[in-house]
């Protein structure tokens, strides 16, 4: 069985279009098929917004890594292989930040699981040039084009998309970046969290913030809490700093790959966490994340996550804390509370 993924091995299938090439490696990536890459062709470099797929190449010497909403490291990059993203929205995102930053004459190929949608490429890259499919196989798709029109300058700033948030009388503005989840809505569940959180006070992490909502409500309305929030992805990071920016609100925002950046000395610790990894369902990460958070956490610390009430996540909580308390329950949603001992 191939170490590979199903986009990784189309690309692999079709090794000739990589040589002689300094490639730029982008999107939905989530092996080290860029190491066995960087042997046929000049060289590879990774842009990625996934920070857990940045660590894995920390220790390589044979591919450059760069982790951020925005590529804007220097590049001799004249071939982009882009893992098309589970999100339309942010495919777009991407080829428009990767067309401005390398230009005319840059080759791309694009993989991608035929279910995600890929063939979207062939009229979203129109207006940069002609991309076409030359290969198909493991129900995956291989495209290649050319950028041949000038791509404009890439702003950041125009593609945060604004939302209001009102909640128990406070009025907020939630910005987001396509692919973030909670990007444009007030998710049920994070309403239903934040309803059984009370008052606060102390240091308190939101774990996966997303665009960073349960955060900035937090904040407002807990003069007390230290709020700190964490995401695996770029364009989370920066659409909650840029959300606490926009309701005066401070706070530490950074990037972690689950616990592997916190601190260990949280009073709370609030998630309405992710269960999704590119196309397929997994628990790992909030499994993780459920199972080491008592160490996490300080002396009498608590945890609140919301998720899907099907999901089996009371015993791992049980085994972790010594009990589970299921604090409120919905038809879809169940609210979950430990406190350490």
């Amino acid at each position: 069985m191939s170490a590979y993924t199903a986009p990784s091995q189309i690309a692999q299938r079709q090794l000739e279009y990589f040589h002689g090439k300094h490639v730029l490696v982008a999107g939905e990536a989530e092996d080290k098929f860029p190491i066995e890459l960087a042997e046929h062709c000049e060289s590879v470099s990774i842009f990625t917004t996934n920070y857990g797929y940045h660590r894995q190449f920390n220790e390589s010497n044979a591919v450059k890594s760069d982790f951020g909403a925005e590529f804007s490291a220097d590049s001799k990059a004249n071939m982009v292989l882009l893992y098309w993203p589970k999100a339309k929205a942010e495919a777009e995102y991407l080829l428009a930040m990767l067309m401005s930053k390398l230009g005319e004459g840059t080759e791309i190929v694009v993989v991608g699981e035929n279910r995600s949608g890929v063939k979207s490429i062939e009229k979203m890259f129109k207006p940069y040039g002609i991309i076409k499919k030359y290969d198909s196989a493991r129900r995956s798709s291989f495209y290649w084009g050319v950028c041949s029109e000038s791509a404009p300058t890439f702003d950041l700033q125009q593609w945060f998309k604004s939302y209001p948030v009102q909640y128990k009388g406070v009025d907020l503005e939630i910005k987001s970046l396509p692919g973030v989840f909670s990007h444009g809505e007030f998710d049920v569940g994070s309403r239903l969290l934040l309803d059984n959180l009370g008052q606060l006070s102390g240091k308190a992490l939101d774990f996966g913030c997303g665009a960073g909502v349960i955060g900035a409500v937090v904040a407002k309305l807990n003069p007390n809490v230290e709020i700190h929030m964490c995401d695996i992805s770029a364009l989370a990071i920066e659409s909650s700093k840029a959300t606490l920016q926009a309701n005066g609100l401070s706070g530490h925002v950074f990037a972690s790959d689950v616990f592997s950046d916190t601190d260990k000395d949280y009073q709370y610790l609030i998630s309405n966490p992710p269960f999704h990894s590119g196309l397929d369902t997994s628990y790992q990460a909030t499994e993780t994340l459920l199972a080491d958070a008592p160490t996490h956490l300080a002396p009498s610390g608590e945890l609140f996550i919301v998720a899907n009430s099907f999901l089996k996540y009371p015993p791992i909580i049980d085994k972790a804390f010594g009990q589970c308390q299921t604090i409120d329950k919905t038809s879809k949603f169940a609210i979950y509370y430990a406190k350490k001992a």
